[in-house]
């Protein structure tokens, strides 16, 4: 419950020095503008509900909304952690409606609050509370506030640590704190931008410029003025820390260019940073199960995933959740292609293997399969996903017209350490016991960037010096320059020559597999 006599003492330095009489009046005064008998009378009908649920029963009473673009919403990320970042302008509505907006797209969010409003119980479980007292309770505080975005939660929090005020340029948030990019480096967490409109009255903005404690005061009753009113949010592409990293600026200034970025996407502008787009959100599971019911059936694992293959035109449903997690996959070993969804022209007609968990109602993983011959017949040799990477002109078509390209393939997050890429292999021998025909397996494969450069090296040399083409049939768009390293032949190729081996034999099983 609300004590404005309490609020007043810890508030006001020097209030309980005044008489009686003086304090007296003020309690009442300031009772009336805190509204102190609404909020504890709706804090009693409430007493029984708590988090987001309490969130939305305070955004009711008020009639209080947002107005987002159905685009810019799907910015939020699905899952995985998130450091929201926002101006502050009212002091907390729009922290309610800014919960509200993320809970709608994924339920494990949290906003970082003041200990004022942490003292409001129902809302505790949507709160990660600052205390700024005293330097051990900020460190808790930050200690919590890291290990949500350690649990892959998303964590929304006002920079500026205040409701904005009003200055030359407009109603706006006070200095940034530093600390919200030591969090971002900290745990590794991407930014999402968010502008929210609004004001807050011109009285709250004038007794706010006497003193910060009186404007604190005043916010419940600027809370009541804010009935039947609705913001609008707008919402920029995720910001990678690499994006706030370039160009060596100082954090300070880094914080700077991040909280004009955000008033920027308020005026409709252009940010200052280049972000990536979010990752599309997750298509309908029930609408993604029927469709695949068209899938020809391959087989099924020990644990009961069924591996499908999708052939002909992919129905959409099915076409846009494979680019998804092919993004979600890629972007996880710092590779993709920055787009919602990882789809090209080549989709449409090649196969697609997956495996899938009718129980969760998941594709764990997939493999783009080419048949040599009817790409050829329809495309010729441009038709490969291959030729975007190499020259394919003069390659030994006449034989290789009875190869399948493979390529695209991924295993998604969850379900990484799961024998997923063992069961799309077990997919593939399927699919060579059902096409006798295919002799050859070809397609490129990346070499991740986030690999150590002579490991990269050493993997490019191994395949140059043992299996490169003397006639270069095949020749690449842009060749590696990899030098031959010293000594290479005694540095670890010998655990890559057994893995060439072991793929061969995997090749020659698959053809006996069944």
């Amino acid at each position: 419950m609300i004590d404005t006599g309490a609020l007043l003492e810890r508030h006001l330095g020097g209030f309980r020095r005044l008489p009686r009489w003086l304090r007296h009046c003020t309690t009442a005064l300031m009772r009336r503008l805190i509204h102190e008998r609404e909020i504890n009378d709706f804090l009693a009908r409430h007493r029984e509900t708590r988090g987001l649920a309490f969130v939305e029963q305070v955004l009711d009473y008020f009639r209080f909304g947002y107005a987002v673009s159905s685009r810019e919403r799907e910015n939020i990320p699905v899952f995985g952690r998130v450091l929201i970042v926002a101006n502050h302008p009212l002091g907390a509505l729009d922290g309610l409606a800014l919960l509200r907006l993320v809970a709608d797209v994924r339920s494990d969010v949290r906003i970082v609050a003041s200990s004022i409003l942490a003292q409001i119980e129902p809302l505790q479980p949507c709160l990660l509370p600052l205390d700024n007292l005293n330097r051990r309770g900020y460190r808790r505080s930050l200690a919590a506030i890291e290990a949500a975005l350690d649990r892959e939660e998303a964590v929304i929090v006002f920079p500026a640590g205040e409701v904005s005020r009003a200055c030359p340029r407009g109603i706006r948030d006070r200095r940034w704190q530093a600390g919200v990019l030591h969090l971002a480096r900290r745990t590794n967490a991407p930014l999402l931008p968010l502008h929210v409109g609004g004001r807050n009255s011109w009285l709250f903005y004038a007794l706010a410029a006497l003193r910060d404690g009186i404007g604190t005061l005043l916010l419940p009753h600027e809370m009541f003025r804010q009935r039947d009113r609705q913001l609008r949010v707008r919402i920029g592409d995720l910001l990678p820390l690499e994006r706030l990293a370039r160009g060596g600026l100082r954090s300070e200034a880094t914080l700077k260019l991040l909280r004009k970025h955000v008033y920027r996407l308020g005026q409709g502008r252009k940010g200052l940073f280049r972000g990536e787009a979010a990752i599309a959100h997750t298509e309908s599971r029930q609408a993604l199960r029927e469709a695949l019911r068209e899938a020809r059936r391959l087989g099924e694992t020990k644990d009961g995933k069924q591996i499908l293959l999708v052939e002909g035109p992919p129905h959409g449903v099915v076409l846009r959740e494979i680019g998804r997690l092919r993004e979600i996959a890629f972007r996880r070993v710092g590779e993709g292609t920055g787009r919602r969804r990882d789809l090209d022209a080549f989709d449409d007609y090649y196969r697609h293997l997956l495996v899938w968990d009718d129980r969760d109602l998941e594709i764990a993983g997939a493999y783009r399969l080419g048949e040599a011959g009817a790409i050829l017949d329809a495309h010729g040799p441009d038709g490969f996903y291959a030729a975007t990477l190499f020259h394919l002109e003069t390659a030994p078509w006449d034989e290789l017209r009875h190869g399948l390209e493979l390529g695209r393939s991924f295993v998604q997050p969850r379900y990484w350490g799961r024998r997923s890429l063992d069961y799309l292999w077990q997919g593939l021998g399927a699919y060579l016991r059902h096409h006798p025909q295919v002799r050859w397996l070809f397609g490129p494969v990346s070499l991740s960037a986030a690999l150590p450069l002579r490991a990269r090296e050493l993997v490019v040399s191994y395949y140059r010096h043992y299996y490169g083409d003397p006639e270069e049939g095949v020749r690449p768009r842009a060749p590696s320059c990899s030098p031959m390293p010293d000594g290479w032949r005694r540095s670890g190729c010998s655990t890559v020559a057994i893995a060439t081996r072991t793929f061969a034999a995997c090749v020659n099983s698959w053809r006996r597999w069944g």
